[in-house]
């Protein structure tokens, strides 16, 4: 497996750090570390090979080997192969749920609490959007991929993505405009490099 560092980290860190949110950042990428880490180990239980692993400004980012053969068998086993593209996805936001459960359990100061649940909180709506290459845009494509096909799942997807970016682009608007938090900001400049960098 191969490994990578992304030096924009180093950006956004700085970022944060001026705009005096480096502790916010630093908890949501732990947590973030530990999403990817969900998606590590359910593809390893699905006898999945991992290909690279990528630190980057959000956290980690893990690929598998996908072969063109995968996708070259009968309809049935390519649908087996979607599934367990599903699983894997979902495998991430429900490591967060878990720490979010664990969290209530463990008595802590509650400033601590609601910090720590907030973060999970926020990476499971965030890694949900029907966005791809997001786990909920994953999950999106390989559910179209099975019922109407590669070909249109990756054209819809990409629709639906778009038509995603631009409406949360109008709310963060009038939210950094009423907040004047640069973190908004850098979330839809996230999400617009994502379905460039896709398309």
């Amino acid at each position: 497996m191969r490994f990578r560092i992304d030096l924009k980290i180093f950006v956004f860190a700085l970022l944060f750090y001026l705009t005096k949110q480096i502790e916010a950042y630093a908890m949501i990428m732990f947590f973030a570390i530990l999403h990817e880490f969900g998606h590590l180990f359910a593809g390893l239980m699905l006898g999945m090979k991992p290909e690279k692993m990528e630190f980057r400004p959000y956290g980690v980012s893990i690929s598998f080997k996908l072969t063109p053969k995968d996708y070259n068998k009968k309809v049935i086993k390519g649908n087996i192969l979607e599934i367990k593209k599903i699983i894997v996805a979902f495998a991430g936001p429900a490591v967060n749920l878990i720490l979010i459960i664990i969290s209530t359990y463990f008595k802590i100061n509650i400033f601590t609490q609601l910090a720590f649940i907030y973060a999970n909180i926020l990476l499971i709506v965030f890694n949900l959007l029907p966005i791809y290459p997001l786990d909920g845009g994953r999950i999106l494509k390989s559910i179209l991929h099975i019922f109407i096909g590669k070909k249109n799942a990756e054209e819809w997807s990409n629709k639906i993505s778009y038509a995603i970016v631009i409406v949360l682009t109008m709310i963060a608007s009038i939210t950094i405009y009423l907040t004047q938090n640069i973190a908004v900001f850098l979330i839809i400049l996230f999400l617009w490099a994502l379905i460039i960098k896709e398309e």
